[in-house]
């Protein structure tokens, strides 16, 4: 799977869409309305499916906004229905360490036939539980785990294993990364997936050297023209 865009503005995963290095898309209410999505959920919702027309048949993640059970059950039901393409994104637990989300995820991926991101995790052992429950995605928030003095390849490597061991369909999502090397260290890790922000794919692609190489490929075309 390789990268997921983390974005809800429509001309940045038409451009990055339009590479063919795309292979998803995540995003939340909270992202939404900071880059000016208007009409409250409503508008979520339309940017939501707009995104969702634009990546079919891949992946796009959208979050819901309660942690009240019923209501997660809920808004993730309506969420998927949005579009086949569309998953739902549910925290590991509460803000209060509240332990419902789990028996969540597994309703919904077994019973209502509703994939699940699920997100706001920090290490290998929450992550397995995840995938345990039956959720399609385990999100590792690998650049929070660095920042907390922890090293998340190590954590990603562990959980790679783990999933391969038990057969667990799950696949790792590593998010939050904080700067453009984390992007092929947590794939070589194991993970299958890295969220990014645009301005890492631009960085990724553009290399001071290969600037200055191209222009004297160009500059020695004009001389000999």
């Amino acid at each position: 799977m390789a990268i997921f865009l983390d974005s809800s503005k429509i001309e940045e995963i038409k451009k990055y869409k339009a590479m063919g290095i795309l292979r998803g898309v995540t995003t939340n209410p909270s992202i939404l309305l900071k880059e000016g999505v208007t009409g409250g959920m409503a508008g979520v919702k339309a940017r939501i499916i707009e995104i969702a027309k634009l990546m079919d048949p891949l992946p796009v993640s959208a979050e819901v906004t309660t942690n009240d059970r019923q209501g997660m059950i809920d808004q993730a039901r309506d969420i998927a229905s949005w579009a086949k393409n569309i998953n739902a994104k549910i925290t590991i637990h509460g803000p209060n360490g509240e332990l419902d989300n789990l028996g969540v995820v597994h309703q919904l991926e077994t019973k209502e036939n509703v994939r699940v991101n699920v997100t706001a995790m920090m290490s290998a052992q929450q992550c397995f539980l995840a995938a345990m429950a039956g959720a399609t995605y385990v999100s590792i928030f690998a650049g929070r785990v660095n920042n907390m003095g922890y090293d998340a390849v190590n954590e990603i490597k562990i959980l790679r294993t783990l999933l391969d061991q038990h057969q667990l369909k799950a696949q790792i999502i590593a998010a939050s990364s904080r700067e453009i090397l984390n992007v092929v260290q947590w794939l070589q890790a194991g993970a299958h997936i890295v969220t990014v922000l645009p301005g890492f794919i631009d960085g990724m692609i553009v290399h001071p050297y290969s600037k200055e190489t191209v222009k004297m490929f160009l500059d020695d075309a004009a001389k000999n023209r």
